[in-house]
């Protein structure tokens, strides 16, 4: 049994539900954001860069060369960074008190991290 080759995979696949598990439970979240002028701005900014995070990387996952590969996963890194950001904004506005959002803003820092973690193998940076 070629264990490298499966744990990658794994991997793969574990991030890719990862992944798509926590833009699901994103927008399922946002349903339940009081509707106002201002929260309605953060609603939609909010899913426009979740949901990045996961198109952005399936695309990455059928990427058609190194170069498509890494520019997919800059961007899923840029979308998760922004994800993070307006989820802080809906804790420190106090938009939802919902436990879940202390969940959503580690997790979305999580990924920020694997997604920093995959382009410093990329790109040998140190700054991210």
């Amino acid at each position: 049994m070629a264990s490298g080759n499966m744990d990658q995979k794994d991997k793969k696949r574990d991030l890719e539900k990862r992944i798509f598990d926590f833009v699901v439970d994103i927008i399922k979240f946002l349903k339940t954001i009081k509707r106002s002028r201002e929260n309605d701005i953060v609603v939609y900014q909010l899913s426009k860069a979740a949901t990045s995070v996961g198109a952005n990387y399936e695309e990455s996952q059928g990427a058609y060369s190194k170069e498509d590969f890494n520019y997919k996963i800059s961007i899923c890194y840029k979308e998760s960074r922004e994800t993070n950001y307006w989820l802080r904004v809906i804790k420190a506005a106090e938009i939802s008190k919902d436990k879940k959002v202390d969940y959503f803003i580690q997790e979305s820092f999580e990924l920020k991290s694997i997604f920093a973690s995959m382009l410093k193998k990329i790109h040998k940076r140190k700054d991210l």
